[in-house]
């Protein structure tokens, strides 16, 4: 079931305190308003009343997506989830059917998990493809700052598009102030499946994994 619960939060313009609400954990097939509000972020803005000004809240909350057997845990950097309550849903999960556990630390991440997870795709898959991808135009850069910059960035899932034969992922990465977006086939993302299909060491752990750029480059390095 989703846990909605009241807060408060000060405004980072003027400081005003207001009440606001926060979702302890989202269930898509009660309350199927909130994926979208999930994938475009706006669960997590609040408008100050006194100034205007949009303020982005951090807090812990569990989705879940019943229909595709997906849970994701909202984990905010400097909060810690206890090894027993993480145990306990995991086994719940089992329980009640083969889910995938995923756990996030930003909004962000939450927001392109569910995208991928939406789309039908791996998200370990993804995270090869954009790896693939960045070096490939790290590779192609002859500007050498540049390049520098981009093998930093932070690539993300957008969105998968086309049917059969024609489908292609669309990454996007900020680059010089604004975000860009680069198209690759739906073969890059088939072969890099491969990849990990030839490698079972490159496969997610049981109960909540964080499964990011970080996680990838830990086990192909």
């Amino acid at each position: 079931m989703s846990i909605i619960r009241k807060a408060e939060s000060a405004c980072t313009k003027c400081g005003q305190k207001n009440e606001i609400t926060i979702y302890r954990s989202i269930n898509t097939a009660e309350n199927p308003e909130l994926e979208q509000k999930v994938m475009n972020g706006s669960l997590f803005l609040w408008k100050c009343p006194s100034c205007g000004q949009t303020n982005l809240v951090k807090y812990e909350t569990l989705y879940h997506d019943p229909a595709g057997k997906v849970m994701i845990w909202l984990l905010p950097e400097g909060l810690e989830m206890s090894e027993a309550q993480m145990n306990s849903i995991t086994l719940h999960a089992k329980a009640i059917g083969n889910y995938t556990l995923r756990k996030v630390s930003d909004t962000g991440s939450l927001m392109e998990k569910v995208l991928i997870f939406k789309a039908g795709l791996d998200d370990a898959v993804v995270e090869m493809c954009k790896y693939v991808t960045k070096m490939e135009i790290v590779s192609g850069t002859p500007d050498k700052e540049k390049a520098a910059r981009i093998a930093g960035a932070a690539f993300r899932f957008y969105s998968l598009q086309g049917e059969d034969g024609d489908r292609s992922l669309t990454l996007m990465y900020p680059d010089d102030g604004r975000m860009t977006g680069v198209n690759i086939g739906y073969n890059v993302y088939e072969d890099c499946a491969g990849i990990i299909q030839r490698n079972p060491k490159i496969k997610p752990g049981e109960g909540f994994v964080q499964i990011d750029s970080a996680w990838l480059e830990s086990h192909i390095r």
